[in-house]
């Protein structure tokens, strides 16, 4: 199978995206959400299965309430240096090894360890990572060959971040990569953040 990867500036681009790949026939069960809800904003409650099949000790906790698709799994959990998430599909269970085992430090034991397992080159992986730090959310599925193509193509209709442009962006700020030691993003971080990316003209 292949992985494809949208990172998104908001939650509700990301959940469009979702709803989009599914649409396409990408299974629920193939795709993964992961958001930044350091900000504590409403995020809907849906969901009770994000749990099934993490560890109970990594923090995850579900989400009450019900929908259809993959956003019925979603649930909290805390990612080192990125903090407090809403995630759900295949790739939690990862993710929560990595938040249980975060003393391993380094990419090997981290989100950025996840996604590279996951299939995701690793200067792609640090720049997603990073950008759910800053107040993102990233979308990643799992397809066979013959959807790639759709799958790519219901990304690149999205919202999705231009991933150069972003990476380019982090480093002519100073950034280097993703560092899980640094203290996640406050709210007001997160939202200043948001701002700078906010489009200048609504998308038609």
């Amino acid at each position: 199978m292949k992985t494809v990867t949208g990172l998104f500036d908001t939650y509700d681009d990301a959940k469009s995206a979702v709803g989009q790949l599914e649409s396409a026939g990408v299974a629920s069960k193939d795709i993964s959400i992961v958001s930044n809800n350091g900000d504590g904003r409403d995020v809907e409650q849906q969901g009770s299965n994000a749990a099934e099949g993490a560890s109970a000790g990594a923090g995850v906790g579900a989400l009450a309430g019900g929908a259809g698709g993959l956003l019925a799994g979603l649930g909290m959990l805390a990612i080192p240096g990125v903090g407090p998430v809403v995630a759900a599909g295949w790739l939690v269970t990862t993710l929560a090894g990595a938040a249980a085992g975060a003393v391993v430090g380094g990419a090997a034991g981290g989100v950025v360890g996840a996604l590279i397992k996951s299939g995701v080159p690793e200067e792609d992986a640090q720049v997603y990572a990073e950008g759910v730090r800053r107040g993102g959310s990233l979308v990643v599925a799992r397809v066979d060959d013959d959807q790639l193509t759709a799958a790519e193509t219901v990304l690149d209709r999205s919202d999705r971040v231009n991933i150069a442009e972003r990476r380019a962006s982090y480093v002519q700020n100073g950034w280097e990569r993703f560092d899980d030691t640094l203290d996640p993003y406050s709210p007001a971080d997160v939202a200043a953040e948001r701002d700078r990316y906010r489009p200048t003209t609504p998308r038609i």
